[in-house]
């Protein structure tokens, strides 16, 4: 049997977010394997009570003897997020630059899990050795501190795993991209890029944080009362600008929201932030002229316990808003938070409040590339074989046909549990799957897709709730009437509804002899029969009903 070399994403393929990425070489019955990135999405109103999604790793535990560690690109959640919630069924070593170690030792903190045993630092541009693979770290940019490219090196050939990037030429913050490292890996030969696909319907390049930079002291300069400024936490870069704005604006600022404290205090300890104003509590601020002090806080999209949301909703104890000040979102509206980032634009400028955001503005760039920043990337790297992730399948496709018009060999698309073999071959191909899914954060418990809890959530959310018990004698008869709790029904009348339900509850119960054990489970459902049809009729609902017999 021949050696192997497959590529499997588990997540972040056919979806933008919840990147994890698995690598394996070795002959079919001793095969070695790497994890590249371990990230979550992002919960919609279609999951009630459920926050965070990340890949169900079922594939990988089972393999984890075999696991060499968790390779980590960069500190964004969708590519780190999940790392707390699936690391402790692998117990394997972690390998991650400053920046984005500092990051998951927070997070791990968060768990009360010790990880230093287990998390190992690699300097900047640094190579790792995983015998039978050899990392390589390139510094790449994107909009956070510390992007790295991964050349992934095995005994028939290399893989450039892009990780998230773009070409910005004036990243302000951190180094810029390794350009030269990557024309030479180009040159020393790449069997396949795994590559970034989120702009790739975009024309031109991603654009500069010079620029934004630039435009934003433009825009401060001309603003007389409060600002507010609200952007990704993570952007340490967009923070540096808007602390220097302030500095040249004479204004003070102030950090609102966890994440942009925990941020700011990550890029401090791994040395950068050197040259900025120190930033003021907002207790202290609220002491400070409208006109002197600039808030920048979580919350760009509008979330619902955002600092942002909190602030124009007028419940934060340390902000306040009013007429004539301006908001700044220096964000992207992300596909699928329009309705509830325009409510929010919409609730601000009601009250007087200007909104600046990328829509009039030019107070924003993406951290992904563009199609000219694409062109770059395969110039310099020449790959035999592209794959497309971190898309959508619209997006996959569209970066395929790029792939085709830079002449590239074997382009492959893919999504989420294809198992492709990049090596042996003529050429490489997709030859089977690997189980994969989607694991909910519930509370503080991970459930899968279609787990009671979920379907019960949506089903209340939808239908609403009915709880009837019936308290019965020793001799089998009803005590009293029963017991109703109803919610999340559209109900006016409430006592003409109550009168009508027990009549049609207790003509079921007299159908069926209460003194016979044997008979309840037939009677609950029965019950319920009733009662969901009762309630159907007078409301249009069909409740989630729960029985309960109680003998006294």
């Amino acid at each position: 049997m021949k050696e192997e070399l497959i590529f499997c994403p588990l997540g972040g393929s056919g979806e933008i977010g919840m990147n994890m990425n698995l690598f394996a070489y070795g002959k079919p019955d001793n095969q070695k394997w790497i994890i590249v990135d371990i990230g979550v999405t992002f919960a919609d109103d279609a999951v009630p009570g459920v926050d965070l999604i990340y890949p169900d790793p079922g594939f990988i535990i089972d393999k984890k003897e075999d696991l060499l560690g968790i390779i980590l690109t960069h500190g964004h959640e969708d590519h780190i997020g999940a790392i707390s919630h699936i690391w402790p069924k692998l117990k394997c070593k972690i390998f991650a630059t400053p920046f984005t170690s500092a990051l998951i030792i927070e997070k791990f903190k968060e768990k009360k899990i010790d990880i230093s045993g287990y998390l190992k630092i690699i300097k900047l541009n640094s190579t790792l050795k995983l015998k039978p693979f050899k990392i390589e770290f390139v510094t790449l940019t994107h909009s956070i501190l510390e992007p790295n490219g991964l050349k992934i090196e095995t005994p028939v050939g290399n893989i450039l795993h892009t990780g998230d990037w773009k070409c910005d030429p004036d990243p302000l913050i951190g180094e810029n991209i390794n350009s030269k490292r990557l024309k030479q890996i180009g040159e020393e030969g790449v069997i396949a890029m795994i590559c970034d696909s989120t702009n790739v319907f975009s024309a031109g390049r991603a654009g500069s944080e010079l620029d934004v930079r630039k435009n934003m002291l433009n825009v401060m300069q001309r603003l007389k009362k409060r600002i507010i400024i609200t952007s990704f936490s993570s952007n340490v870069a967009r923070m540096e600008t808007v602390f220097h704005c302030a500095k040249k604006v004479g204004r003070q600022i102030s950090l609102v929201g966890r994440s942009m404290h925990r941020i700011y205090k990550a890029a401090k300890q791994c040395g950068y932030l050197k040259n900025i104003i120190e930033p003021i509590d907002a207790r202290e601020a609220k002491k400070f002229a409208r006109e002197k002090i600039i808030y920048l806080c979580t919350g760009s999209q509008g979330e619902p316990m955002g600092a942002m949301k909190r602030i124009s909703n007028y419940s934060h104890p340390d902000v306040f808003i009013e007429k004539n000040d301006a908001v700044i979102f220096s964000s992207k509206i992300i596909p699928g938070n329009e309705k509830k980032l325009y409510k929010l634009h919409n609730e601000l400028v009601k009250e007087g409040i200007e909104v600046i955001s990328e829509e009039n503005e030019f107070i924003h760039v993406s951290g992904h590339p563009n199609r000219e920043d694409l062109r770059d990337m395969y110039n310099w790297i020449k790959p035999r074989s592209v794959i497309p992730v971190h898309g959508e399948h619209r997006h996959m496709l569209e970066h395929i046909n790029f792939a085709k018009e830079m002449q590239v060999p074997y382009p492959i698309k893919v999504e989420n549990g294809d198992i492709v073999r990049l090596y042996p071959g003529d050429k490489p191909e997709v030859y089977d799957k690997a189980p994969n899914g989607r694991l909910y954060v519930d509370g503080s418990i991970s459930v899968e897709e279609d787990s009671q809890s979920i379907k019960e959530r949506k089903n209340i959310s939808v239908n609403g709730f009915i709880e009837v018990t019936i308290l019965i004698t020793p001799k089998g008869n009803m005590h009293n009437r029963p017991v109703l709790t109803f919610k999340g029904l559209p109900i006016f009348e409430k006592e003409e509804f109550q009168y009508g339900l027990e009549e049609q509850i207790e003509k079921t119960i007299k159908t069926f002899s209460l003194n016979n054990k044997n008979h309840e489970i037939n009677l609950i459902d029965a019950l319920k029969i009733t009662c969901r049809k009762f309630t159907k009729k007078k409301t249009g609902k069909k409740p989630l009903t729960n029985i309960n017999l109680v003998r006294i």
